[in-house]
Order: structure tokens, then sequence, then C-alpha cells
């Protein structure tokens, strides 16, 4: 297993993106950490440390309907909510990477509720005390329900990912932090994060607040990407809540933009190195598009019954992926950081025992599970269907 350490290091040149982009990229307020990676290493320049690859890990939506509120309050002593049993599946997925990235799709209430699901989520605060217990490292908060509650259900959100350790991208409390990017130290390479969403479901940017939530335009964007690179990010995620609901195949305007996001370049060199796709709440293909990693959608980490839109229940609503990239430094100065692993675990959300299920893990040690292998099924069928493997994607535990 990877030892990862955290260590308090400030991306300094990052803090205030360059006014000439003419955008701003979402961010948190938390300082940058140091994994030790003891990934790949390539010779540096002469009295500098060598370069140090890192692995990324990436997930799904989550998305706490009513029924996992009360699961996780089952899983309480003493009364409130415990999410961290929800999550202990994935833990050792999770803990292995240098970087991992969740995405949290709804708000928090206060402490003591109240709470609910679908259609507008108000979830408890303790969902991001199970994510930072699982291993993770921050979350894109850009979603169709990032205003569910409005800017106090915003603020709630983001000052529990502070209290406890958690980074964000996608929606900010002030026009100060929405102007500072999301970065993380992973190996020896700056990363910065980005993330957008398609809409908020009808409810208008707040008054005055435009740049609460972070809304998916091409240029914005671009523009975000470049500023993030000119301030001194070695490798920049974006990641996107879009695609159509319950259908696999990415749709046209996940084609389109994911090809124009990733043909674009500045110097020769891609503005943007990988692209994390969610909402769509099934799993969807992941493919290398202009040479780099578009995962269209993950699917749903966490999540209680669904049902599709026909009005019937559809148990790919908690079938997901958990996507997994080694990235190395680059060979030359001035190219990219390349991906040398592509990987995905197929995961499920269990709903009989309330947990996030590692499926490969789990029928590695009961083969027979017939459930388990027909969503591990699923998942590898939507995951590999734009011809991943062929690009070298491979399932792993």
């Amino acid at each position: 297993m990877t030892k990862r350490t955290r260590q308090a290091a400030t991306f300094l040149s990052a803090l205030l993106l360059s006014a000439a982009a003419g955008c701003s990229a979402a961010g948190g307020a938390a300082p940058a950490r140091l994994a030790d990676s003891g990934g790949p290493t390539v010779s540096s320049a002469a009295g500098s440390p060598a370069a140090r690859g890192f692995t990324l890990v990436a997930s799904g939506d989550v998305l706490p309907h009513t029924s996992v509120i009360q699961r996780a309050a089952n899983d309480a002593v003493g009364g409130g909510h415990d999410f961290r049993p929800m999550f202990s599946g994935v833990k050792k997925v999770v803990l292995r990477a240098d970087l991992a990235l969740c995405h949290m799709e709804t708000i928090y209430g206060e402490e003591g509720g109240p709470f609910s699901g679908y259609p507008a989520f108000v979830s408890p605060p303790a969902v991001a005390d199970g994510l930072k217990d699982a291993g993770y490292d921050g979350c894109s908060t850009a979603s169709n329900h990032t205003l569910d509650d409005g800017v106090e259900g915003l603020r709630r959100t983001l000052d529990r990912f502070d209290a406890v350790g958690l980074r964000h991208a996608g929606s900010a409390r002030t026009a100060a932090e929405a102007a500072r990017a999301t970065t993380y130290t992973a190996g020896s390479a700056q990363v910065a994060h980005l993330a957008y969403t398609y809409d908020t479901n009808g409810y208008p940017l707040p008054e005055g607040r435009p740049w609460a939530v972070n809304l998916m335009r091409q240029e914005k964007i671009v523009a975000d990407a470049r500023a993030a690179r000119a301030a001194g990010a070695d490798v920049v995620l974006v990641s996107l809540h879009w695609g159509t609901e319950w259908q696999t195949e990415p749709d046209g305007t996940q084609l389109s933009l994911g090809k124009a996001l990733t043909a674009s370049q500045t110097g020769g060199r891609p503005d943007i190195d990988m692209i994390l796709g969610t909402h769509a709440h099934i799993p969807q293909a992941y493919e290398k598009v202009n040479g780099t990693w578009i995962v269209y959608g993950m699917g749903d980490q966490v999540a209680g019954e669904m049902f599709n839109h026909t009005g019937a229940r559809d148990m790919r609503g908690n079938y997901g992926s958990i996507a997994r990239f080694t990235f190395a430094p680059p060979t030359a100065p001035g190219r990219r950081w390349e991906v040398t692993e592509a990987a995905f675990v197929p995961q499920m959300m269990d709903l009989s025992i309330g947990r996030v299920v590692n499926l490969a893990d789990a029928l590695a040690q009961d083969p027979g599970r017939g459930d388990y292998e027909s969503a591990r099924a699923a998942v590898s069928e939507a995951v590999l269907s734009r011809g991943a493997a062929k690009d070298g994607l491979t399932e792993v535990r």
C-alpha cells in the first residue's frame, strides 16, 4: 500500500489566477498537501529532487436519499449520523491513491436537521466526515443540486468541508474564494482541480454572487484551465456534471464538448489533462480523445432506490466505477504529465447492507454472488463500451 503523508504545502502561485484570463476557477481555502507517491521518477534539474509520479482516484455522485440518511442514523452510536461504515468497503482503494477526489452532489443542512432527499436534497453534514475517513482529499461540488437550499446550504457544505479537512472545487462562498484554483501536491506534481455543472435545476445564481457555482461553458473552462497552468499547475483535472440521465452512451454535448476541451492547447501542450464526469446516475464509458482520457460518467457512488425516467426501479442507479489513473512526470521540458496506467474499479451501493461495495474485492471472497456478478458485468460493459480497452484501460481491485 502506498504510504500517504500529509504536509502543509502552499501553492502560492495559484492563489490568485491571472486576471488576463478573464475567468476564475472555484477553489477551497485549505492548504495543499504533499503526497509521498513512491511512484515513477525521472531525473530533474541539478540540485532539485527527482520528479515523482502519482496515482489519482476519482469516484461518482454522492446522493443521499432519505433511506441513505436513515441508514447513517442507524449506524450512529448515541444519535446523529455516521456515514463512515457506508464508505468502508472502498476505503482500501481510496487510501492507496496519492490524490483521491469525490463528487458531493448535494448540500448540507444544519447539524440537527431537518434533512431531505429527492427532489431538493439537504444532507447531514456528517457525510463529509465519512468521506474524509474514507481517505478522500477533496470533492467537486458543482451540480444541479448545489443551490437546493440557496446560499446558506452552499455555505454550510463548504464550512463542513473546511472543518474536516476536505477541499472543494466548483462552488464558493466569496468572490475571493472563487478566484482561487483548488490545488493539490501529488508526487512532485502541482495538480489543479476545476469543476462545473450544466445547470442548477432552474435556481438562478444568487443575486450579486455570479461566482457561487461554476456553470459549464467551454470558454470559461478553457480560460480557467489556462490560468491554472500559468499559475504553475502541472496537471489540470476538470470535473463536469453533465450528460443525460439513465443514458449509457454519452450524449451530443458530452461528445462535442469533450472533443473541444481535449483539443484545446497552448504552446503545443494540452490545456486539460483529464475530464471526470458525473450526473447520469449510471456508469458511462471511459474514452481517450485527442490523447486525453475522458470519463463520461462514473455513476452513483451513494444513492437510495433509483427509478429511471419510465418510473421503473433500475439497479443501474446503484452501480458505479472508481477511476484510477497513474501519472508519470514528463520526459522532456514543456511536455505533459502522461497517464501510464488507466484502470477502473467496479462498485455497487448494496442497499441490503447500506454499504458501497468494491465488487471485484467482494467477488474474490464470494464468487457465487449473482447480484454482484450482474452488477460487475454491467459496470464493465458500460465503462468499456467505447473501446477503452484498446488504449490500455483495465479492471482492477
